[in-house]
């Protein structure tokens, strides 16, 4: 849900690194609604950010004018169950869109391991979950549509408008409001998932057997110790494990509860973090049940952390861990929180940090209340020397120059936006900055 104080109209994201007063706040109910906001915005001048549930570290939404939040438009709009295809109102939560997409008999194929944001937020900043085979949430997508800076409402697909749509299927909110998703789904499946501790260099040494053998396979590597959480996904016909709910409070507990304390411990005393990570390794449960895709994809995340992550080429993933562990290493970084490490298959969008070529995701973590800066600006070196893209909304220091660089169609994506809006209505001083617009 959006995250304002009323008494202040001050917005602030989940981490609470991110907060602005924006003059006005709009909650449409509808796409006429979507319509008549912009339209006055556009006659007074007022420029627009969309919201959604505030899981970007970035200033990507940050606005002192309009904020638009999509949190009334949730909902399935259509199923085709020929085409296989699906139509959901753009504010839609990914946790409430798995359970209505179970009810009609269907799931996304593919998901991350946080399912609090809302469909069009996770689309436009390249969401992702893990598995070689999988593209990001974009990948999904088959339709959009788009409400622009002059009021047009465009119905986007890849055969009706496909360089636009390429565009538009990560965008960062500078193209449009985009108040309908059709995405792409499977029938209802379940998944089998296992979790256990393993070390280091036998996980280093198995990742291209674990990336192609496993529908979902990601690795949780911990600072200062030599034991690795190994996750894996596949499908299956077993039933849903009974005790599901009681795995979920351990989680909760464990994962939630216990980590919290011990994370409070660390920005008390830093000096315990080595001491936590090592404990946080030897305390992987083994884990080992089935249930249906949308319940096992997400796992609850309530401690509050900063976040980086960066998309390389796969192929470095082992290299570029070895080269980040030695690094923390040697200069006794205080951190406890693992490296979380993914696989996405390769796609074309534009924007899109797996834009041709498979890569593996590598996120870093600092615990809310922690010094941040020196450790993410030394893991920030190493991806760049592996030709790293920043996931969009997690946070980095890349300049325009930079993501020119690594980024061969930015070029084609802003002229697009030029074209769509010429006056800058969906675009904030963070953007403007991070793109170089005038």
């Amino acid at each position: 849900m959006l995250t304002v104080s009323k008494k202040t109209n001050r917005w602030s994201n989940w981490t609470g690194n991110v907060q602005s007063q924006p003059r006005h706040i709009a909650m449409p109910q509808s796409l006429d609604e979507v319509i008549s906001v912009v339209r006055a915005c556009k006659a007074d001048g007022t420029r627009i950010r969309v919201v959604g549930s505030g899981h970007s570290f970035t200033r990507l939404v940050q606005t002192e004018e309009c904020l638009l939040s999509l949190d009334r438009l949730q909902g399935i709009v259509h199923v085709d169950q020929e085409q296989q295809t699906v139509e959901v109102w753009a504010g839609t939560k990914l946790k409430t869109l798995g359970a209505l997409l179970h009810q009609a008999g269907y799931s996304q194929e593919n998901l991350g391991d946080i399912n609090a944001q809302s469909i069009a937020g996770a689309v436009s900043t390249g969401t992702h979950g893990t598995g070689i085979q999988f593209g990001s949430v974009s990948t999904q997508v088959v339709g959009l549509t788009v409400v622009t800076a002059s009021g047009e409402v465009l119905e986007v697909s890849e055969q009706s408008h496909p360089d636009l749509f390429k565009a538009m299927q990560v965008s960062l909110g500078l193209l449009g409001i985009i108040v309908r998703v059709k995405l792409r789904v499977l029938p209802a499946y379940r998944l089998r998932y296992q979790s256990h501790r393993m070390p280091l260099d036998e996980c280093l040494s198995s990742l291209d057997t674990f990336k192609q053998s496993h529908r979902h396979f990601e690795f949780y590597t911990f600072p200062y110790s030599d034991t690795v959480q190994v996750k894996f996904m596949n499908e299956t016909s077993e039933p849903s494990s009974a005790n599901q709910q009681w795995s979920y409070m351990k989680k909760m507990v464990v994962e939630n509860g216990l980590f919290w304390l011990l994370s409070e411990s660390c920005r008390l005393r830093p000096t315990l973090t080595q001491s936590v990570s090592k404990l946080s390794a030897q305390s992987v449960p083994n884990v080992n049940e089935s249930g249906y895709s949308h319940e096992l994809f997400a796992t609850p995340r309530l401690v509050r952390f900063y976040e980086m992550e960066y998309c390389i080429p796969a192929e470095h993933m082992g290299e570029a861990i070895k080269e980040m562990r030695q690094a923390i290493e040697q200069e006794r970084f205080a951190v406890h929180f693992p490296l979380e490490c993914r696989y996405v298959k390769q796609d074309d969008i534009w924007l899109s940090p797996a834009y041709e070529r498979d890569s593996a995701f590598i996120a870093v973590h600092m615990y809310k209340g922690m010094p941040y800066e020196a450790y993410f600006s030394r893991m920030e070196q190493i991806f760049r020397r592996f030709g790293g893209r920043p996931h969009w909304g997690k946070m980095h220091n890349m300049t325009a120059e930079h993501l020119h660089q690594v980024y061969p169609r930015l070029p084609d994506f802003l002229a697009i936006r030029a074209q769509l809006d010429p006056d800058g209505m969906f675009v904030n001083p963070y953007l403007s900055e991070l793109f170089g617009l005038t």
